[in-house]
Parts: structure tokens; sequence; C-alpha cells
């Protein structure tokens, strides 16, 4: 078999029918190698190609919404600050101090998103999902907080309807790194939401709206002046 010089996307085992198949799918550019080795002798090379075309058509890819460099794939909206500077995407208070927010061009339904922020100064921020801005900076839809201390970073908050929708507990709102790197995930799936923050999970909700919910993700940044957050490694995977 011809080699190829790729980087590993994920290594994957998988037991079917008594056998252990080891499967490593790799990525170069937009073509992908597909490597299987037989760990026990399978009962049918059949059923091998069977296996590993499953595995590839359930295979989730991840897409990177920032490129690190500028704004494309993405709309301001208001009058706040969005740029891109040293592979960061960073947002900071203008001189309207209103909200702002930077919304993808495409819409999202069920995902898990995955990114990095950093708040400098205030951070009252958030990231909202299936939302959408009919005019001006009215949103509607669902946001996952980021906000500072001890101000409920990873809870559900409804914009412009019931409010907070759940929050975390007390003693959770340590994982809150103020002034550094933080790693946040959300979970989208039909009517079932789950935040966590620094690998521990935030909150968790099931709420039947939410799930009728459509429209695209977007970063916040809240009115009131004086706040700066940085973000980056953005990526979503979309789910089936």
């Amino acid at each position: 078999m011809a080699r190829c010089v790729m980087h590993p996307i994920y290594f994957k085992t998988v037991t079917w029918a008594n056998n252990v198949i080891a499967v490593l799918i790799l990525k170069e550019e937009t073509r992908y190698c597909i490597f299987a080795k037989k760990i026990f002798k399978m009962r049918s090379s059949l059923a091998c190609v069977i296996l590993l075309i499953s595995l590839l058509a359930t295979a989730q890819k991840k897409e990177t919404l920032f490129n690190g460099k500028d704004l494309t794939g993405w709309t301001i909206h208001g009058t706040e600050k969005w740029y891109a500077e040293n592979g960061e995407l960073i947002c900071e208070s203008g001189p309207d101090k209103q909200y702002g927010y930077l919304s993808t061009d495409k819409n999202y339904k069920n995902f898990v998103l995955t990114l990095e922020f950093k708040q400098e100064a205030n951070g009252n921020s958030g990231v909202f999902f299936r939302s959408q801005i009919p005019e001006g900076v009215k949103i509607s839809g669902w946001q996952a907080e980021v906000a500072p201390s001890g101000q409920h970073t990873g809870g559900i908050y409804e914009s412009y309807g019931r409010g907070w929708l759940i929050q975390p507990k007390p003693e959770d709102e340590k994982y809150l790194k103020m002034g550094e790197w933080n790693t946040y995930k959300i979970k989208a799936e039909g009517d079932h939401v789950t935040t966590w923050l620094n690998g521990h999970q935030m909150c968790d909700l099931k709420d039947e709206k939410i799930g009728q919910g459509e429209g695209f993700i977007a970063l916040q940044i809240h009115e009131g002046g004086g706040i700066k957050v940085r973000w980056k490694n953005i990526e979503i995977e979309e789910l089936k």
C-alpha cells in the first residue's frame, strides 16, 4: 500500500462481529485517506469495507469559524469594535457604549461549539445560538453567558423573553479564570443544551422553545463601556 504523509484527525477503534478494527482517518487538504488494520482476523473482507464506509459516513467534521486573520464569514451588528489581531478575535467597547454583536453568516441548529476566551477589564459578553437580529442590535435567541466572576458564566439566558433559564451552581462559579484563557464548550441538540467551562459541566437544560429555535451563532459585547474580550480557536461540529 502506498504511504501517505498527512496530519491525523482522530484514531478510533471499534469492535464488530467479535473483531477489533483500528481505523485512522487522515486529512490532506480536502482529501481523505482511510487505513484499516485488522488486529484479529476478519470473517469477511466485505464486512470490513461496509464498516469502514459506515464510519466515514458518520464521522463529524469540525469547521473553523474564525480564520485568525479577519472577519470573513461574520457580520458586525452595532457600532462596537470587532477586529482580528495576532490570531485572536477581539471585541471592545466603542464610543457609543451600546450592545454589539458579531454573528456567523451561516445558521447552525444542532452542534458542538468550542472556543477560548480571555476577559480584560469588564468581561461581560456571551455566546448566542439559534439567534436572529431583525434590525439594529435587538437580538432574539439564547445566550450562553460569559461574564465577570460570580455573574453566571455558563448559564443560559433568553434575550427579550423569559430571562435566565438556568444558572450555574454557586460552587461552580470558581471555574472561571478572570484575565486568563478559558475553554468554553456548548452543545445544542434538539431541545437539549449543555455548557462546559474549562472541562467542568456548568449547566444542562432541556427546553421546548429552544428546540424550536433557528438562527446563527453570535458573540456579544455588553452595553455600558469598558469591555474587552479576546477569542480564539472557535470551532464547530455540526450534529445530524
